[in-house]
């Protein structure tokens, strides 16, 4: 199964609202899929035998704040996590949305939660390692979830359009 619009219908059919919708508009379509349902949607993509989506080619984090929201009544912007995924036996690829609160139940500071896909797809333990580190989202049953590029006792999510640099860092100028 190749057409994007095919997966949609099939995803729905199986796992009904927790496949939120399908853009086709984008130069690579995705399809949304509500965030608490990431694993158990990856596990059906990796095993459904006319879908095979064995590969995770990467996980991004885009940070959406609130004034580059259009029409959003959120005050605190959003974050969205894009899944890349081939299958090589079928040579197709596809692309998944989960669309995240900036804030874990609009508290700052609490990051917002989704399931780790690394059970899933084992490389994704390197991009979520990632995008913690960068983008403050943590994933739920992560196997090794710790900062990958910053210090282990460093500030803030560096990527957050939100973030402020500090001035210094164990006593050394940073600006």
């Amino acid at each position: 199964m190749r057409d994007v619009t095919q997966i949609f219908h099939k995803l729905s059919e199986r796992f009904a609202e927790k496949i939120v919708r399908l853009e086709t508009q984008n130069v690579d379509p995705w399809i949304e899929v509500e965030s608490t349902s990431i694993a158990l949607v990856g596990f059906f993509l990796r095993d459904e035998a006319d879908l095979l989506f064995r590969m995770l080619n990467c996980i991004t984090a885009v940070d959406y704040p609130p004034s580059k929201i259009p029409d959003e009544t959120n005050d605190w912007g959003r974050l969205e996590l894009i899944y890349h995924l081939t299958s090589l036996d079928y040579g197709s690829r596809l692309v998944l949305k989960v669309v995240l609160p900036r804030w874990k139940d609009n508290v700052p500071g609490r990051l917002p939660e989704v399931p780790t896909v690394s059970p899933v797809w084992p490389t994704a333990t390197w991009h979520e390692r990632e995008i913690f580190d960068l983008m403050g989202v943590y994933f739920v049953g992560h196997p090794d979830l710790r900062r990958i590029l910053c210090p282990e006792d460093w500030e803030g999510h560096p990527l957050r359009k939100d973030y402020e640099m500090p001035r210094e860092y164990h006593g050394i100028p940073l600006k």
